[in-house]
C-alpha cells in the first residue's frame, strides 16, 4: 500500500499556518513524509510518577549500565527541565536504584538546556582513576521514550501516513475506520498488547478506588478517588455520571503519583484520562472489551500523530502536549464507541486538543500532583463533551486536527521555559 503521495496537499495546507515559514519548518514538514512508529510506544506499562523523569531515565540508565559493566563509578548529569523537577519526580531515586547509591554521582544543571530537547542527560562511566571510559548523551522526549539525533533512523516505521487528514481520506475512500487502518499497518501482536494495556488500566482504577491516605511528597496531598466514588452514589443523572468519571480519573492519577503501575496514555502525567472514559463507557453502557480495545487502537493513532508532528512532552510544549493529547485520544475513542463516523471521530479529537491549547506545565513542588491530578479528571469530562458535540454534528468543521497539532507545537515553542516543567512559574511559583 503506497499512500505517501496523498499527503502533499495537506503539507501545503499546514504551511499556511505560519505566515512566514522558516526553512527549518518547511524541512520539518517534508521529513514527516511520511511514517510513524507503532502505537505500542504510546502505551507503555510501567510505574509512576513520571514517564519523562522516571521511566525514561531508568531505561537509559539500564542501557548504559549494561554497556559498561566493568566501570567502577558512574556520573549522570541532568539538564534543563529534567534537572529542574527531577527530585520531585524521583529521578535521583530511580538512578540510584539502577547504579547503586555508592557508585553514582548526580550533577544537576537546571539552567542548561541542550539544543535537541529540554530533558537532556549525559551518562559517564569511570575507571578506578576517574578516567572516563565511556559516555552517552540522550534525551527523555516524552511518554517514557529516549532519543537522540540519530535514533530516528534506527526506529522501525509502521505507518506510511503521519497526518490524520490523509488517514481520514483513506478511511472514507475505503469504507474503513481508524482502528481498521491500525490493524492493516500493525503486526497482529498489537491486539495482545492493547488487551494487556486495557487490563492494567482497569486494575489501576480498581486499586486507586480502594487506596486511601496521603500521597508521598512535601505537599501532603490526600487521595480523593475513593470519597468521590462514594459521594457519586448519592447523586443522580448527569451529576452522578460526571462524579464517577472524576473518581476513575483521580484513581489512576493518584496511583501514578504514588508510584503505582499505570499505562502511559500518552504519558504518566496524563494517564488517568483514557482509562476513566473507557471504564465509564464499559460500566455504564456495557461496551465489550473487544470494542474498548479497538477504541484504544484509534486513540493510539491519534496520540501517534501528535507525537510525530508535535510533541507529547510537557518539558517541550507544556501540558497541552500531555493532557491535551490525552483528551484528544479519549475524545476519539469515546466517539468511536458511540458509533461516530471517521469524520466525527477526527472532529472530536480536534476539539479535545484545541481547547487545551496553551496549557502550561507548572507542577507545584515538582510533583505530579497539583495541578496534574485534577487536570486528568477535567480532561476526561471534556473528552466526553467533545464526543457529544461531535456526534451531534455532521463531522464538518473548519480547523483540521493536523492544523491544531502544528498550532500546538508552535504554541509550545512560544511558551517561556518557566511554563514547561521547570516549576519556576505559574502555579509552581505562587503556590509553593
Amino acid at each position: 500500500m503506497n499512500l505517501k503521495n496523498n499527503q502533499n496537499y495537506d503539507i501545503l495546507q499546514l504551511l499556511t499556518i505560519s505566515k512566514q515559514p522558516s526553512s527549518f519548518f518547511i524541512l520539518y514538514l517534508c521529513v514527516k513524509l511520511f511514517s510513524m512508529e507503532t502505537i505500542a510506544k504510546i502505551y507503555k506499562i510501567g510505574y509512576g510518577p513520571s514517564s519523562s523523569h522516571t521511566m525514561a531515565p531508568r531505561k537509559a540508565a539500564e542501557t548504559f549500565l549494561n554497556k559498561y559493566l566493568e566501570a567502577i563509578k558512574f556520573r549522570v548529569t541532568l539538564y534543563g527541565s529534567l534537572a529542574a523537577t527531577g527530585k520531585g519526580h524521583l529521578t535521583d531515586q530511580t538512578l540510584f536504584e539502577v547504579f547503586g547509591r555508592s557508585k553514582l554521582e548526580i550533577r544537576w544543571e537546571p539552567s542548561v538546556f541542550l539544543p535537541f530537547h529540554p530533558n537532556g542527560m549525559k551518562f559517564e562511566a569511570l575507571d578506578p582513576q576517574n578516567n572516563i571510559i565511556g559516555e552517552w548523551t540522550t534525551y527523555s522526549v516524552g511518554g517514557g521514550d529516549i532519543s537522540d539525533e540519530n535514533s530516528k533512523l534506527e526506529t522501525k516505521q509502521v505507518y506510511e501516513m503521519s497526518f490524520l487528514t490523509d488517514i481520514l481520506k483513506w478511511c472514507e475512500t475505503n469504507g474503513r475506520t481508524f482502528w481498521e487502518y491500525v490493524e492493516l499497518c500493525e503486526e497482529p501482536e498489537i491486539w495482545k498488547h492493547l488487551s494487556n494495556v486495557w487490563n492494567i488500566m482497569k486494575e489501576s482504577i480498581q486499586r486507586g478506588i480502594e487506596n486511601e491516605g496521603v500521597l508521598p511528597g512535601s505537599i501532603k496531598l490526600p487521595r480523593k478517588a475513593s470519597s468521590y466514588l462514594i459521594k457519586s452514589r448519592s447523586s443522580h443523572g448527569t451529576l452522578q455520571s460526571r462524579s464517577v468519571v472524576f473518581a476513575y480519573a483521580l484513581a489512576v492519577s493518584e496511583e501514578n503519583a504514588g508510584g503505582g503501575e499505570i499505562v502511559t496514555a500518552p504519558t504518566c502525567g496524563s494517564c488517568g484520562v483514557i482509562p476513566a472514559v473507557l471504564y465509564h463507557m464499559q460500566t455504564r453502557y456495557g461496551v465489550s472489551d473487544q470494542k474498548i480495545i479497538r477504541a484504544l487502537a484509534t486513540a493510539g493513532l491519534i496520540g501517534n500523530v501528535v507525537k510525530e508532528n508535535a510533541s507529547i512532552s510537557g518539558a517541550q510544549v507544556g501540558c497541552q502536549g500531555e493532557i491535551g493529547t490525552a483528551c484528544a485520544m479519549a475524545s476519539a475513542a469515546a466517539t468511536q464507541l458511540f458509533g461516530g463516523t471517521p469524520a466525527q471521530i477526527e472532529y472530536a479529537a480536534e476539539m479535545g486538543l484545541e481547547h487545551h491549547l496553551g496549557l502550561t506545565c507548572d507542577p507545584v513542588a515538582g510533583l505530579v500532583q497539583i495541578p496534574c491530578i485534577e487536570r486528568n479528571a477535567f480532561a476526561a469530562a471534556r473528552a466526553l463533551d467533545s464526543c457529544a458535540y461531535a456526534i451531534l454534528s455532521d463531522g464538518k468543521h473548519r480547523v483540521s486536527f493536523d492544523k491544531t497539532v502544528i498550532t500546538m507545537k508552535q504554541t509550545g515553542n512560544d511558551l517561556p521555559s518557566l511554563y514547561k516543567e521547570t516549576s519556576e512559574g505559574g502555579l509552581a511559583f505562587f503556590c509553593v
